[in-house]
């Protein structure tokens, strides 16, 4: 083609003057004008094939390279992969931040490794960007962020504020701010605030004759702290199953009659669908991101991770461990809690986006405070097997991950 256009179109403009002479015969002039105008539409047709064959090479070229796309697209499997060594991690020293309570700082109570702070999460098929924390506070400035639930809610609410502190300039200006059942940080520069609202169960427990009422239906008095808010991520499920003196209640009220028990599973069923028809009412997702974390599994028994060892040997049995599992099959058993939870969002018109850290998290037996938190005594920690803290997790450490995903969902 290039050949055939340059003989074509290989002839000199003649002067206007020649082209109006009367010794330019009126065929020639034909001749040179059907030349002129086929070779401008060869020039044209040339250059929108080469645009055309451009782009396609560079489709080619970026789809190549990672993906680094948004969190709930099926082509990123953002919450299967593998954790990473990476001596560029942790993002914060858990001695620069400005909050984090004493059950989850294993540094400052004496744990002695720090492997277990330098793992990266790498998705299978894709890449997940850095969490950068002042990119954060500029793209929520004027905004509000609440984590809702139990203590692990709370170990994620810490983890972010831990994360923006490190990247926030010498100065800035911070206000903190504790109340039971909500505690807020913000960063008055930026007009962000990041907010803990404590509910394990998400529904209204009563009080009545000093009786603790679990109301399985009802959800007024905790939703209206709710309203408003431009990022709400809600956690819940380990309180259903606690028993003895960790069950959080005395009574049960389901339609108006009480319960002094019943199958857990069924219980956070009904809880979960009175919190589903909530938002299902009164979010607007153009207004309002909405996220529910995963379950957050725990390691309290060494078989879920090792073979031979007798699930009677020890009660809890993170103390000791130092590096993530591998391998892509859940470990130990699935929680019960996360099939209850996938089934109710299934069925709502408004869904939340799953932040499923259930898999990545049950990969980090290395991550849990164990003994290395100022919640224990001497003498409990003296006693590693009976007395170690295997569900909540160190900071810095695996929330910082869980955080990571949440920017990465909110903003690519």
């Amino acid at each position: 083609f290039p050949l055939f256009f340059s003989s074509l179109c290989s002839f000199e403009l003649l002067p206007m003057n020649l082209i109006s002479s009367p010794k330019f015969s009126s065929s020639s002039t034909k001749s040179f004008s059907f030349r002129f105008l086929l070779c401008l539409f060869l020039l044209n047709f040339f250059c929108v094939l080469s645009f055309a064959s451009l782009r396609s090479h560079q489709y080619q070229q970026n789809h190549k390279k990672p993906i680094m796309i948004l969190a709930n697209l099926t082509s990123c499997s953002l919450f299967m992969g593998s954790w990473v060594y990476d001596e560029t991690y942790p993002l914060y020293q858990s001695s620069s931040c400005p909050i984090i309570d004493s059950q989850f700082n294993c540094q400052m109570y004496g744990r002695p490794d720090t492997d277990y702070l330098k793992y990266r999460w790498k998705p299978t098929n894709c890449e997940i960007p850095r969490f950068n924390g002042l990119d954060f506070l500029l793209r929520m400035r004027g905004k509000t962020i609440m984590y809702v639930g139990d203590s692990l809610g709370r170990n994620q609410w810490q983890s972010l504020i831990c994360m923006i502190s490190a990247a926030v300039p010498r100065g800035a200006q911070t206000q903190y701010i504790t109340g039971d059942p909500l505690s807020t940080y913000k960063f008055l520069d930026y007009g962000v605030s990041v907010s803990f609202y404590r509910t394990p169960y998400l529904v209204d427990i009563d009080s009545v004759q000093g009786k603790r009422i679990l109301k399985l239906d009802d959800i007024t008095k905790n939703s209206n702290a709710w309203r408003g808010v431009d990022v709400l991520s809600f956690n819940t499920g380990h309180w259903w199953t606690h028993k003895g003196a960790l069950q959080g209640w005395d009574y049960m009220d389901l339609g108006g009659k009480l319960y002094q028990d019943m199958d857990r599973l069924v219980a956070l069923e009904r809880g979960l669908r009175t919190w589903a028809r909530w938002i299902d009412a009164n979010i607007d997702k153009s207004r309002t991101k909405l996220f529910f974390q995963g379950i957050s599994p725990t390691h309290y028994n060494p078989s879920d991770w090792t073979t031979g060892t007798s699930t009677a040997s020890s009660a809890r049995t993170c103390y000791g461990e130092t590096v993530p599992m591998t391998g892509t099959a859940y470990p130990g058993t699935f929680p019960d809690q996360m099939g209850v939870l996938n089934e109710v969002i299934r069925d709502m018109n408004n869904p939340p986006f799953i932040l499923d850290i259930t898999f990545l998290s049950a990969m980090r037996k290395d991550a849990h405070p164990s003994i290395y938190s100022g919640a224990l005594t001497s003498e409990q920690k003296a006693n590693p097997d009976h007395s170690a803290d295997c569900s909540h997790w160190c900071l810095a450490g695996l929330p910082d991950t869980w955080n990571q995903l949440f920017y990465t969902a909110l903003f690519f």
